[in-house]
């Protein structure tokens, strides 16, 4: 009788089986094979480190990547060299879609913390996909939810008041949050302050006081880059354009 095979249990918990992201990623109810299929596809990739980059801008599109762990900004840049961010990824959104048009990478995915990402080739995933209508209908929706937040992107810089961005952006994050399991009430900032202000079309120190407004005001507290949301009503109210409420005078006692 042969000895038993030992299991191999970091590659197990690797697998999209065994990925606590699966649900994000994966069509409900995908069997056994198509699964097994589907790992067979993905390729794993090294830990990046904290400002590695993912991909450059003009590479050609040869993979797709979705954020296991870690956070990542996207950037472009203009022909000076100067960089400005257009996106930031959560652990299960999908990045490298900006090069689907065929003319290579608009832009650059840096790691923000030590981070990891699924690797998934887009001839493979093509050919699978194929064979899968769950799986091309799944893939449908993560761009659809892509496409989604560059319109949100979008509506944040047409903005005119620089609160009502800052607000947007907290309250459009902690839902993001709340969607991978979450927080959307306390969480930390993978993202630095100027990171936030070019995401954002801002000065950092208009940041900066934004933050500290929406602090002053009972909206927020914040400790280094913790973030907690006092008035989750109020926040979701100037993330839609409402204006700062105005205290109310105290009556006189008679």
């Amino acid at each position: 009788m042969a000895d038993p095979v030992p299991l191999d249990l970091a590659t197990l918990r690797r697998s999209c089986g065994h990925c606590s992201l699966r649900e994000l990623c994966l069509p409900a109810g995908i069997g056994v094979n198509d699964l097994a299929r589907l790992d067979e596809v993905v390729r794993r990739r090294r830990p990046l480190r904290r400002d590695e980059r993912l991909f450059h801008h003009g590479d050609a599109l040869s993979s797709i990547y979705v954020a296991r762990n870690g956070a990542f900004k996207t950037v472009s840049l203009s022909e000076g060299g100067d960089e400005r961010v257009v996106g930031f990824h959560l652990p299960g959104e999908l990045m490298g879609l900006d090069a689907l048009a065929g003319e290579g990478h608009r832009c650059e995915a840096v790691a923000l913390d030590p981070a990891e990402v699924c690797e998934v080739p887009v001839d493979e995933l093509a050919a699978v996909a194929a064979q899968l209508p769950g799986l091309q209908r799944q893939l449908m929706r993560v761009i659809g939810q892509s496409i989604s937040l560059d319109r949100d992107h979008a509506e944040m810089l047409s903005r005119r008041h620089a609160n009502e961005r800052i607000a947007l952006f907290l309250h459009g994050l902690g839902e993001r949050l709340a969607h991978i399991g979450g927080s959307a009430l306390q969480f930390r900032l993978a993202m630095s302050r100027e990171d936030i202000a070019s995401y954002l079309g801002l000065a950092i120190e208009t940041v900066s006081r934004g933050f500290t407004r929406l602090q002053d005001d009972g909206v927020i507290a914040v400790a280094g880059r913790q973030v907690e949301v006092l008035d989750p009503v109020e926040l979701a109210r100037l993330a839609h354009g409402g204006e700062p409420q105005q205290p109310q005078p105290q009556q006189r006692r008679a």
